[in-house]
């Protein structure tokens, strides 16, 4: 898996932009709690070819400046815990702050490499502004501007030198990491599944830990269970808690090959079980939903279940070929059925389509259903093929690639799932010049 990368610091220093230029792309995961503005961005980047998960640990907006300093405080300790790498990014518009002087103190107390860097210098006198922060007691520091990526790929060299290498896996068994928001019961349903209580992880919320595999061989099916049900009990504060469990979810996406996405029948697919599931199509894991808690789902009628599932189709759209289970762990309902499908979706995502094959089922649909004409061209693809990766990617190779749209890409991977099960994997379609 590949390393993290967080980024810290006070609000209004420029992260999230920053963050924005490093995925090349504008995206943000928001998590919004009553009276508070928070955004939570995750996404995967990568410089001369080394791959990290990046974290912006985000900024707030609070009546009390006490309570901003605790936040801000929390967040560091959070984001220094599960990180490979931090960058600490400061202003030089705003110079030297408490807060930043805040943040810096806790940065030194940790033995993990550390960047210094001073955003929004875009010319000299900037630059010569900047000397101020080496009172941080950080040593030195990189000049950046966020805005037109000046500075960064200095930046980049240096982080891309200190992360961790990617780690080889022991064995070739299947991973399925249970994920979720806290209190769903996924460390309930990996108990019942292995027929013992037991911590996976320590239960003190703010400790450095691993994610640990629980060894599954039962029924014929053997797999490795990646638990991130590290949390158990309540933490002090629910934001840390909630901060906390995603960053454990980043860890174990990265690590399986199948997620089990696990929610709480009672809260619903709210924003943060769809924020994980986002990230796991991202990383083209496969993935099984398991709406957990249905025994406490009160006024049952016979349509209950299609209208959930239409509920939750409607928020992961357009990737809806997802199973999506209704289990309760307390009574372990179907908890036994949750890991056949997992099995199955590990299948799917592992499923080779023989060449020829492809072709004779999907030529005669794109000869029925050609590229519509893009600027006067026409476009006429000869020939498709699976690409030779661990997940499924396919190529349709054309004379005028550039002339393919999405809305036609979405058609194909359609049609592909009409024909192939691919159910619960994300597909990638590529057009390449014949």
């Amino acid at each position: 898996m590949s390393a993290i990368v967080a980024i810290v610091g006070r609000p209004n220093v420029g992260k999230s932009t920053f963050f924005n230029r490093l995925i090349q792309r504008r995206e943000a995961i928001v998590d919004a709690v009553s009276g508070v503005t928070r955004d939570r961005h995750y996404g995967k980047s990568d410089w001369n070819g080394v791959e990290f998960s990046l974290i912006d640990t985000g900024g707030y907006v609070l009546g009390s400046e006490d309570v901003f300093e605790a936040e801000i405080d929390k967040q560091v300790e959070l984001a220094i815990d599960e990180a490979d790498a931090i960058i600490f990014m400061v202003d030089v518009e705003s110079g030297v702050t408490g807060m930043d002087e805040d943040v810096a103190k806790l940065l030194r107390r940790v033995d993990k490499p550390t960047f210094l860097v001073v955003n929004k210098v875009d010319n000299a006198k900037r630059a010569e502004d900047a000397v101020e922060f080496y009172s941080l007691g950080l040593g030195d520091y990189f000049t950046i501007a966020s805005i037109n990526g000046s500075g960064t790929g200095d930046l980049l060299d240096a982080v891309v030198k200190v992360l961790p290498e990617k780690e080889k896996e022991n064995d070739d068994l299947p991973r399925f990491a249970v994920v979720g928001r806290p209190n769903a019961g996924k460390s309930s349903f990996i108990n019942a599944l292995i027929g013992e209580e037991r911590y996976i992880v320590t239960d003190v919320a703010g400790t450095t830990r691993d994610s640990i595999d629980t060894k599954y061989n039962r029924f014929g099916f053997e797999f490795n269970l990646v638990d991130t049900a590290g949390i158990r009990r309540k933490a002090k504060v629910k934001e840390d808690l909630e901060f906390y469990s995603v960053m454990r979810s980043v860890r174990a996406i990265e690590h399986a090959d199948v997620c089990i996405l696990m929610l709480d029948a009672t809260r619903g697919f709210d924003g943060q079980v769809e924020n994980i599931f986002w990230l796991a199509q991202r990383n083209n894991k496969g993935i099984v939903i398991l709406v957990n808690k249905w025994d406490l789902v009160e006024d049952k009628e016979t349509n209950t279940i299609k209208e959930y599932t239409t509920r939750i189709k409607q928020a992961i759209a357009p990737f809806t070929d997802v199973p999506i289970i209704f289990i309760s762990v307390l009574t372990k309902q179907r908890i036994f059925k949750a890991i056949e499908t997992a099995v199955e979706v590990y299948n799917n995502r592992a499923r080779k389509i023989q060449t020829r094959k492809f072709n004779d089922v999907m030529l005669p649909i794109i000869e029925n259903n050609p590229p519509p004409a893009y600027k006067g061209k026409f476009v006429k693809i000869k020939f498709c093929t699976q690409l030779p990766t661990p997940y499924p990617q396919f190529a349709f190779f054309c004379n005028l690639p550039q002339y393919v749209r999405d809305p036609y890409k979405r058609f194909l991977e359609n049609k592909l799932r009409e024909n192939f099960n691919f159910e619960g994997v994300p597909i990638s379609v590529f057009m390449r010049k014949k």
